[in-house]
């Protein structure tokens, strides 16, 4: 059977993770969400790895779910269903806490899961002409797994609209509520996503895992408890071999070490 996903190395502490079923519109299947899982568990504790893209092959970066995986769970009991939906939860839970930036490479069609993968994406740079959507309300169910996800991102105003409505929308729409962060011509969208792992590659590898998991918890805590535990992290931080390596080198005016590694 062909891999539903590849790995690829483009550059130096970059992996590329490109979803592999461009007849299928690289929809989701019980294999594809088990290779998703495996992927990113391996790339999360990879010190190889700095930042990951996501990308489909094609013309469509994640259409849902696969028409064959869904003609399966229609015979689903209330247990296969919770085990399928579980694996599905476990993918984009594993995705959300990468512990690497992870960035969306967005074209053509992301619908359904395919709008929740771009849901935990860090940064998303999508296509002009990119349609997104969750539709599943449109086939009689609820955009379930994907909804922590995706009401995070972009509130749950949003969210009632679109999963009410089931509607797709446009990348621009999408910009607007906060589910995507650049728009650009299709043209442009490989020099976009370079563009966003130059700036990334600057980071800190350490300072970069503590700024997501510091930016996924600070908005869910109180502020005592947000600012206590952020005095903690930042007093840590300084201290740390990286954090003494950035601060000396902007004093000494020089790059510090993981910047020059990552210009090599």
């Amino acid at each position: 059977m062909t891999a539903p996903l590849r790995v690829e190395r483009p550059r130096p502490g970059v992996a590329r993770v490109v979803l592999d079923r461009p007849e299928l519109r690289n929809a989701f299947d019980d294999v594809l969400i088990e290779k998703l899982t495996e992927t990113f568990e391996a790339l999360s504790s990879d010190d190889s790895v700095r930042v990951v893209v996501l990308a489909g092959e094609g013309k469509a970066f994640c259409a849902g779910a696969d028409l064959s995986w869904m003609k399966r769970m229609v015979t689903y009991g209330p247990e296969e269903n919770r085990r399928d939906a579980a694996a599905l939860a476990a993918m984009f839970r594993r995705i959300d806490t990468c512990s690497k930036p992870v960035v969306g490479r967005i074209q053509g069609a992301a619908l359904g899961g395919g709008a929740g993968l771009v849901a935990v994406c860090d940064v998303a740079v999508a296509t002009e002409d990119a349609l997104l959507g969750t539709t599943e309300v449109r086939l009689g169910i609820v955009p379930g797994v994907i909804s922590p996800f995706v009401v995070r991102k972009i509130g749950e105003s949003q969210a009632r609209r679109w999963f009410l409505t089931g509607e797709r929308f446009s990348s621009a729409e999408a910009l607007r509520a906060g589910l995507v962060h650049a728009v650009v011509p299709e043209s442009a969208l490989d020099a976009e996503v370079d563009r966003v792992l130059d700036a990334l590659l600057l980071g800190g590898p350490e300072a970069l895992a503590e700024s997501k998991e510091l930016a996924r918890r600070m908005g869910r805590l109180p502020i005592d408890e947000a600012l206590e535990e952020a005095t903690g992290v930042i007093a840590a931080r300084r201290a740390s071999p990286e954090g003494q390596e950035g601060m000396r080198a902007f004093l000494e005016r020089r790059s510090p070490s993981w910047a020059a590694r990552s210009a090599s």
